[in-house]
């Protein structure tokens, strides 16, 4: 699949804003926006393996299209949801645990980047990552 690959953040459009309507603090806001964030995508059927390595923390998430799972973003929020595939795009739908509130995500290829664009509460951010 066109998602499979490493990946590493090139640039990120709104993605301060998005992270302070999430309730993140300015600290973290500043130190996430320049994560250096890397990610390895490997589909297998309908399992996903995705490995996200970053200045804060690396972690390896396991999920299957369609299956509920758990999730911590880096900043300690919990989220549950699940992955689809719409075509080629991974779209991702979350709820916070603290407050039931959802969180979008997509992820697709698009040229020689991968899109991630993410949506809560109407503000839309997008990171998008080049191949390595």
């Amino acid at each position: 699949m066109a998602l499979d690959g490493n990946w590493k953040v090139a640039r990120s459009e709104n993605y301060e804003k998005f992270m302070e309507q999430m309730g993140v603090n300015v600290m973290k806001r500043k130190l996430g926006a320049h994560d250096n964030l890397k990610i390895t995508i490997q589909q297998e059927g309908n399992k996903f393996t995705v490995k996200e390595s970053s200045t804060f923390r690396s972690i390896e998430i396991i999920f299957m299209l369609g299956v509920n799972f758990e999730y911590s973003l880096a900043d300690g929020t919990e989220l549950s949801g699940t992955w689809n595939l719409e075509g080629n795009k991974l779209v991702g739908k979350f709820n916070r645990k603290d407050n039931g509130k959802e969180l979008q995500a997509f992820r697709e290829v698009v040229g020689d980047e991968l899109i991630q664009t993410y949506i809560y509460e109407g503000v839309e951010a997008k990171r998008i990552f080049k191949r390595v």
